[in-house]
């Protein structure tokens, strides 16, 4: 796990999967096991990660302030997937769904 400490909240930036491993979905938020709980529930039938099936976790970065893990989440969303991959990759070398490991 990447960590930033200099404040003192919880905040991550995470990156989803289906189970085929086709589909990236970049997020933010304040509690990763509560957000992976709501995606596998599909709380908003009609989002992306509903649609697509998007409930597996293959990466994620925690931060102490807000405004580094939005400015982090708008960098990853803006990588192509090719660097997306190579970024998870690193943190994730066998692409395991880390769901159970939260």
């Amino acid at each position: 796990m990447i960590e930033f400490t200099e404040g003192i909240y919880n905040f991550y930036v995470y990156i989803l999967t289906n189970k085929a491993k086709t589909v990236l979905y970049t997020g933010m938020t304040n509690n990763l096991k509560r957000r992976l709980q709501e995606h596998k529930e599909k709380l908003n039938p009609n989002s992306f990660t509903a649609k697509y099936n998007l409930t597996y976790l293959l990466y994620y970065e925690h931060y102490g302030w807000v405004q580094q893990a939005i400015e982090r989440e708008k960098e990853i969303k803006l990588m192509k997937r090719d660097r997306k991959l190579e970024l998870i990759k690193n943190f994730n070398s066998n692409l395991d769904f880390l769901n159970d490991t939260i």
